[in-house]
């Protein structure tokens, strides 16, 4: 375990073009008040998810990094008890699903419109709790289940992202699972003016003395360069999964923050970019979001990416005033930036962090 504080952050500028990645309540793009002006913003919740997704679109069938984030965790219990046991048909497997999860104290009521089994909010469990709570329930005649045995159960085996972000259970704490990552709210470095999109849509096999639209309408959207900041409790996550996973786990985590978008109007819009400045770094005081650094907005006629790393790379500096130098600080990117701390790739990148990581973990280990 690791006693010692510990974190990686993140720190990233990405241009998006024309785009609605996150909308609110009316469909139109996120925005937030920052120094007095309207920024765009995505929601940490919706690249959160963004990340999950490439979690598991890389995991290769690896446990720790496919979960299910659901209301049905019933009916999935219930597909893995099946697998188990054949002999089980599918009214029984479900049956029994139920009754283990209400013994562990995972409640379900059935929905009256669909008639499914549904948990009352949205329930994160990762593969690996599944497969051992269908192998408790399998193993065990249903007299004999423990209840404290099973929240032990669903409490081990966690997956990356149940790691990172925790599951929250307020009617029964001991399933909770405190989050060792926090990922802010994307926003512009520059003040954004909305725009709308009038569209209209033809009918392809109208009469031909027929003229006009079959469809009109607008849809709101804008473009900006957001700052997107994120970090990890190295020591919190080392709890919740080991150090070795740990060390796994945030560099797969800080790969798929850089590289993951949502998917928000993507069809339409086609924004998927990538980042032009990534910094990461390795602390042992404390975290420090560098979002002051365009809390006076970036003003631009040639492109808002270069201005704001000068911003960004102006307020590392300064922050130095206040905490310490990290052990670890790496760059990537093409611009024109001050701080000498480049290196090549991505790759490189994710190396010199494990390579950190590895050697902090394994001191703390040995002291332990």
């Amino acid at each position: 375990m690791i006693n010692d504080n510990l974190y990686v952050e993140a720190h990233v500028l990405q241009p998006v073009p024309s785009s609605n990645l996150n909308r609110d309540d009316s469909g139109s793009p996120k925005t937030a008040i920052y120094g007095g002006v309207l920024r765009s913003r995505v929601s940490s919740q919706s690249w959160k998810r963004a990340t999950r997704m490439d979690f598991r679109a890389n995991s290769e069938g690896a446990d720790w990094l496919e979960s299910h984030r659901t209301k049905r965790v019933a009916h999935v219990l219930a597909a893995k008890l099946s697998e188990k046991k054949p002999s089980l048909d599918e009214d029984m497997a479900l049956s029994k699903a139920v009754d283990v999860l209400k013994t562990a104290g995972v409640k379900t009521t059935k929905d009256k419109k669909s008639g499914e089994y549904l948990t009352s909010a949205l329930f994160l469990i990762s593969n690996g709790e599944l497969e051992k709570l269908a192998e408790y329930a399998t193993n065990n005649e249903k007299d004999n289940w423990d209840k404290k045995e099973l929240k032990q159960v669903i409490n081990r085996n966690q997956s990356l992202d149940l790691a990172l972000f925790g599951r929250m259970m307020a009617d029964n704490p001991e399933l909770g699972v405190d989050a060792s990552a926090q990922v802010a709210h994307a926003i512009s470095t520059h003040e954004i003016v909305p725009e709308f999109d009038y569209y209209t849509a033809l009918d392809d096999d109208q009469a031909e003395n027929q003229s006009g639209s079959a469809m009109i309408g607008t849809l709101e959207y804008n473009s900006s360069t957001l700052y997107r900041y994120a970090n990890v409790n190295v020591n919190e996550l080392a709890q919740n999964l080991g150090g070795e996973l740990a060390v796994k786990g945030v560099k797969q985590f800080i790969k798929s923050f850089i590289t993951s978008m949502p998917t928000g109007k993507q069809n339409t819009f086609a924004n998927k970019t990538l980042p032009q400045y990534v910094m990461v770094t390795v602390r042992k005081d404390t975290p420090v979001n560098l979002v002051s650094a365009f809390e006076e907005p970036v003003k631009s006629r040639n492109g808002y990416v270069e201005p704001s790393i000068e911003h960004l790379e102006n307020e590392f500096n300064d922050s130095l005033q206040f905490v310490e130098e990290p052990l670890l600080t790496a760059i990537v990117t093409k611009k024109q930036n001050k701080i000498d701390k480049k290196v090549a790739n991505l790759n490189e990148l994710l190396e010199k962090v494990s390579e950190v990581l590895r050697k902090e973990v394994a001191d703390e280990s040995n002291n332990n």
